[in-house]
């Protein structure tokens, strides 16, 4: 259980990395085309790494399952682009908080996981925080004009990425990681390729290395992401999502120098404080399965 957790925190550090950089592009070019060749380097990275490990070709079933999952992750990459494209980063962030609830629900009702007390109170706890961070950009009035398209597409994103991460689980038992990841990336690469084409702007010489750098941190997370879901259950792993919020603004303040709200350090502390306390080492009761699965 503990490679799992730090795979999983890993993953969300380097995902939060790669909502900088998005962020840093949507200033400049529209979010399909973004999205495109956010999936292109990933694609191509994908495909290497396939070359080099060789796990054979993937089944009929492989092929459908981790294809329909696709599109999954391009509603999500593309209305969380979106949304952070119109937010600050760690509002943003503090709206796709849904995402954990989310997870822990779809796993008891699709993965047939068991949900503990415990966990459901870690949960309960982020909730909350994030009900505090949410409330206080409302009553800021920071949620008018166009900012509310972006709070609706965060939301939609948090949807679409707990329906994904929950298949992900379903599937990491399964097949290789490096299939996975090579169709989360390839597969979405093909469905925005004609998207991205209508709307296309000439990128600059000197954006492309920051276009690279968002398909390596994005291969990276979903690597770490595919083998923390693959050693624990979709519940338990849920809460880790709260650390893209300590990650958002971070990186908000440094590159975008967006001060965070004093609702949003404190439901942040919140967050933290009811994570870790249902992280170590009281989930056992929860993880005993994931041990046994992963003997």
């Amino acid at each position: 259980m503990r490679k799992a957790v730090l795979f999983a925190v890993l993953a969300i550090a380097l995902l939060s990395a790669m909502d900088v950089a998005i962020k840093l592009l949507a200033e400049r070019y529209p979010v399909l085309q973004v999205a495109f060749l956010r999936y292109a380097a990933g694609g191509l990275v994908a495909s290497v790494g396939m070359a080099l490990v060789r796990p054979g070709w993937p089944s009929r079933e492989t092929a459908v399952a981790n294809g329909s999952r696709a599109l999954l992750v391009v509603v999500t990459a593309t209305s969380f682009f979106y949304a952070i494209s119109t937010l600050p980063l760690a509002e943003a962030i503090a709206l796709s908080f849904v995402a954990p609830l989310l997870i822990a629900l779809f796993g008891i009702l699709i993965l047939k996981e068991h949900l503990t007390a415990r966990v459901a109170a870690t949960l309960a706890i982020g909730f909350t925080g994030m009900l505090m961070i949410v409330g206080g950009r409302i009553g800021a009035g920071a949620f008018q004009g166009g900012a509310v398209l972006g709070v609706a597409a965060a939301l939609l994103s948090a949807l679409t990425y707990a329906l994904s991460l929950v298949y992900l689980r379903h599937r990491a038992q399964r097949d290789p990681v490096i299939t996975i990841v090579w169709f989360q990336n390839a597969v979405p690469f093909l469905i925005l390729a004609l998207p991205a084409a209508l709307v296309w702007v000439p990128p600059a010489p000197a954006d492309l290395a920051l276009f690279a750098a968002v398909g390596l941190l994005g291969i990276g997370g979903h690597l770490s992401m595919a083998r923390a879901f693959a050693r624990a259950p979709a519940a338990a792993l849920a809460p880790i999502e709260y650390t893209a919020l300590v990650w958002g603004g971070l990186w908000g303040f440094l590159v975008f120098a967006e001060l965070p709200t004093l609702a949003t350090l404190a439901g942040a502390s919140l967050i933290v404080a009811g994570t870790l306390w249902g992280q170590w080492p009281a989930m056992r009761p929860a993880l005993g399965g994931a041990r046994a699965e992963n003997a």
